[in-house]
């Protein structure tokens, strides 16, 4: 046992330090996954969002393409059009139909910052943070695979 100033550390086997962070992993997805379950529910309630809804041809692209490639085109897409502070086009940069993940953002109003500061209450005219781009693709996704079942 070591002391720090007044204070007692301990040391964790190496073992353990994982088992903690698988953890705290966990439990940091279990809190992720009550955010999305509640934002999923205020969405259910919107009549424009809950007209979005993946086709078989979108099914097929993401069966095709797997959901890990899925995930990283919503990355990209995320980071590229939707993450700066300014954009030019912004509330026209989302198409609404070609791709499984334009039609997610639509779904999770995540399409435009307009839309994610009304609904997610993330600030317009500030670049997304990194953990805030993660929340947005991580509820891409679990919309998804709720559309796929």
């Amino acid at each position: 046992m070591k002391k720090l100033q007044g204070k007692k550390l301990y040391k964790i086997k190496k073992d353990k330090q994982k088992a903690y962070l698988f953890y705290a992993k966990i439990q940091v997805e279990k809190a992720y996954m009550n955010m999305y379950d509640d934002i999923l529910e205020r969405l259910s309630k919107s009549t424009f969002r809950v007209r979005f809804k993946l086709r078989d041809k979108e099914k097929q692209y993401i069966e095709q393409k797997g959901l890990d490639r899925i995930k990283s085109h919503a990355e990209d897409f995320i980071r590229d059009r939707v993450s700066p502070s300014i954009i030019p086009n912004d509330g026209k940069q989302t198409p609404m139909k070609g791709h499984p993940v334009f039609i997610a953002q639509h779904a999770t109003a995540t399409c435009c910052r307009g839309c994610i500061n009304k609904w997610h209450k993330i600030p317009k005219d500030v670049e997304l943070t990194q953990e805030q781009q993660d929340y947005i693709v991580g509820l891409i996704m679990e919309w998804i695979k709720r559309q796929i079942g």
